[in-house]
């Protein structure tokens, strides 16, 4: 008997459980989910966006706007730090970052300081800023390689 031949591929399922992760946001407004993932593909490492432990997400405040203590922009921890963080192996020296939403400047710091060299993303829809910028720049001067998702379309739907 021959072997399946429509399983999912490395891309689709770093890439999934990325996603995934990134549903366990309480943001309102942004879920972003990261893996981190081996050489030899396997995981190790996950995070998605928001507050710090012993920050509960009931007393920190979730707006986008008004003055910068009421806003989410002070307290939120991004899923790329989450991940990185969250990590209670030994080095991440030469590890794949899967990331549904580009790096920021900040992240794109500790993504080079940890040593992951590849970066692969869903969504760039910051491109244009100051800080997306700036995390281009960075790593693509630390020799961190950074690659768009290729979609394929295919549907992935989980009974729980």
């Amino acid at each position: 008997m021959p072997k399946r031949a429509d399983y999912i591929s490395w891309d689709e399922y770093f890439m999934g459980v990325a996603m995934l992760s990134g549903m366990r946001s309480k943001d309102p407004n942004t879920q972003v989910g990261a893996c981190i993932v081996s050489s030899d593909n396997k995981i190790l490492s996950m995070g998605y966006n928001g507050f710090p432990i012993g920050c509960s997400d009931d007393d920190f405040p979730w707006e986008r706007e008004g003055e910068a203590l009421d806003t989410k922009y002070l307290y939120t921890t991004h899923s790329e730090l989450n991940a990185i963080l969250n990590y209670r192996g030994g080095s991440l020296d030469g590890a794949t970052l899967y990331v549904s939403l580009f790096p920021c400047n900040e992240c794109a710091k500790a993504i080079i300081q940890a040593g992951i060299k590849q970066i692969v993303y869903d969504c760039d829809k910051y491109a244009d800023t100051a800080s997306v910028l700036a995390s281009k720049r960075m790593l693509t001067t630390a020799g961190v390689k950074f690659r768009k998702y290729e979609r394929t379309g295919r549907k992935i739907s989980l009974e729980l």
